[in-house]
């Protein structure tokens, strides 16, 4: 009989440690709400100053005239200016941060459903351009932004941007 142990029985040798729990607060439904009024008045504001321009401004009021003529208001030109905008005030915070100018204001932040940060695309394509896209016609915005906002409602705290994108909103 060996006195040695058998290496097979030994106990492993490998440094085991807890990883501490990294789950982030939800953002409140209350804040994000006036984090996204924040972020639509800052929109309004450049859409605004931005339709001075006389050249902009007369092509703006001829595409809001001819798309107001037609019962599904059919106006991509209108919704393509309307979301460069977005991309020149809004996207490089969105891709560098993860927050609008409203998150940032209130100390929230979007990130994946895993707590990583979102690629490009997962935020300024799925999230919102999506949404964009359904303002194409005031009918689809109608509907898509109803259902949109109600969803936030559930447990999750996640609207249908959220759920598309895969993302949740968190408290700083």
């Amino acid at each position: 009989m060996s006195t040695h142990a058998d290496p097979r029985y030994a106990p492993p040798t490998a440094q085991v440690a807890d990883v501490p729990a990294t789950e982030s607060a939800l953002a409140g439904r209350g804040i994000r709400l006036v984090a996204a009024i924040v972020d639509g008045i800052v929109l309004f504001a450049v859409y605004w100053a931005v339709t001075q321009i006389p050249a902009i401004g007369t092509w703006v009021e001829a595409e809001t005239a001819a798309s107001s003529t037609s019962v599904l208001g059919f106006a991509p030109l209108s919704t393509l200016f309307s979301f460069a905008l977005f991309l020149i005030v809004q996207g490089w915070l969105l891709v560098a941060r993860g927050q609008t100018v409203g998150k940032m204001c209130f100390k929230l932040r979007i990130e994946r459903s895993d707590g990583s940060k979102p690629d490009a695309w997962r935020l300024l394509g799925l999230r919102y351009g999506i949404g964009y896209l359904a303002a194409v016609n005031w009918v689809a915005v109608i509907v898509y932004s109803l259902v949109d906002s109600l969803l936030i409602f559930r447990d999750s705290r996640k609207c249908l941007h959220d759920s598309i994108a895969d993302t949740r909103v968190i408290q700083l």
